[in-house]
């Protein structure tokens, strides 16, 4: 599936494998990230091969121009069985040197492909197998951060059995360790699908059973007073430390929306805005930095990750979370973060892909 390349090989692009879709909540921002890739990546040095997964999980050689997977009014785009011809494996697309892994959310982000690209010796793009679960559950990712003495806000886990058993058992644990306002989300999504704010007991149990629509596992967050800021972290080179970007910010009109929710972060042009560099001192601003790298270096992160952070209004930084597959199209939070540190889209597409190609497969 992968070949060294050789003499006989040199003179030929690098053929890099797109796969994005997949059968989470997520598949529709994984096309758009595709797209984004298809538009900026460097076409005299990588040959695409577009690979998308359907919901139901079935593989396609995607057909048709970047435009068709792309976010527009009134259309989410979707990979069907008829987007393309069926692929069997990875293998059918032909050889290649490197997979970009585009897909959001549990069977993609989660460490799932990462463990079948492993297993077929095939480099990729981001975090490893145990990177990219401890990023995708909410739960065990805020045990590894504080294991590593890292600031995390106080939350409280509820777990599918207890809740469909003792539901009354999970209010009084609620009540006990956190005041309201609470966040009540997924354990394992994003894009803030199933996340409400909640501002007092009696939108609890609601709250708890739309996030239970994304996962049976959920989690409920203590409120923090303070600034959501963001924080973009690239891999190292050569074993280089990972590097952060300038912080980010990203500003929401509360007259429309109560948080930064999925329509405000995809679907609307008025209810948000990105600011990054965020305005912030430079202390805090560094401690944003060093905060994010630390996160990155917790879970083994490798490649790419996005780390999201409370700032107080007294200047303490507060972990929220980290995501090892973040929205990366040319729009996004993470590309821009990178675009203000000297960055473009397309460079950052090929640091990413370089980034992999220099890695081995395996333990390491």
């Amino acid at each position: 599936m992968t070949e060294t390349p050789g003499p006989e090989t040199a003179a030929r692009k690098t053929r890099v494998a797109l796969v994005f879709g997949g059968r989470s909540g997520e598949h529709a921002i994984s096309a758009a990230t595709a797209a984004g890739v298809m538009k900026a990546i460097d076409s005299d040095k990588y040959e695409v091969l577009p690979i998308g997964i359907t919901r139901d999980g079935d593989w396609v050689l995607a057909a048709g121009d970047a435009s068709r997977w792309e976010l527009a009014a009134g259309r989410l785009p979707e990979v069907t069985t008829g987007s393309g011809p069926a692929l069997a494996s990875l293998g059918e697309a032909g050889p290649v040197d490197v997979v970009f892994p585009l897909l959001h959310g549990p069977y993609g982000e989660d460490g799932t492909i990462q463990g079948l690209l492993e297993l077929a010796g095939v480099r990729y793009v981001g975090a490893g197998v145990l990177a990219s679960a401890v990023g995708m559950d909410k739960h065990y990712m805020k045990l590894v951060f504080a294991g590593h003495g890292l600031p995390v806000a106080p939350y409280v886990v509820v777990r599918p059995s207890e809740w469909e058993q003792r539901p009354e058992a999970v209010v009084a644990r609620v009540q006990e360790a956190l005041e309201f306002p609470v966040f009540v989300k997924p354990a394992r999504a994003g894009s803030s699908l199933g996340v409400t704010r909640v501002d007092d007991l009696t939108g609890l149990a609601d709250a708890i059973e739309e996030a239970r629509a994304h996962d049976p596992k959920v989690l409920v967050e203590q409120g923090v007073e303070g600034r959501e800021i963001e924080c973009a972290v690239l891999g190292g080179r050569g074993g280089a430390a990972p590097r952060a970007s300038v912080p980010g910010e990203i500003v929401v009109d509360h007259g429309a929306a109560t948080f930064y929710d999925f329509e405000a972060k995809y679907l609307s042009d008025s209810q948000a805005r990105t600011e990054a560099p965020a305005d912030l001192p430079a202390d805090v601003a560094q401690r944003v930095r060093e905060v994010a790298v630390q996160a990155f270096e917790a879970i083994s992160g490798e490649g790419l990750s996005r780390v999201d952070v409370f700032v107080t209004p007294d200047g303490e930084v507060l972990l929220n979370e980290i995501n090892t597959m973040p929205g990366f199209t040319p729009i996004s939070m993470y590309s821009k973060m990178w675009e203000a540190s000297g960055m473009s889209y397309t460079e950052l597409v090929d640091e990413l892909i370089q980034l992999a190609l220099e890695r081995p497969t395996g333990l390491r």
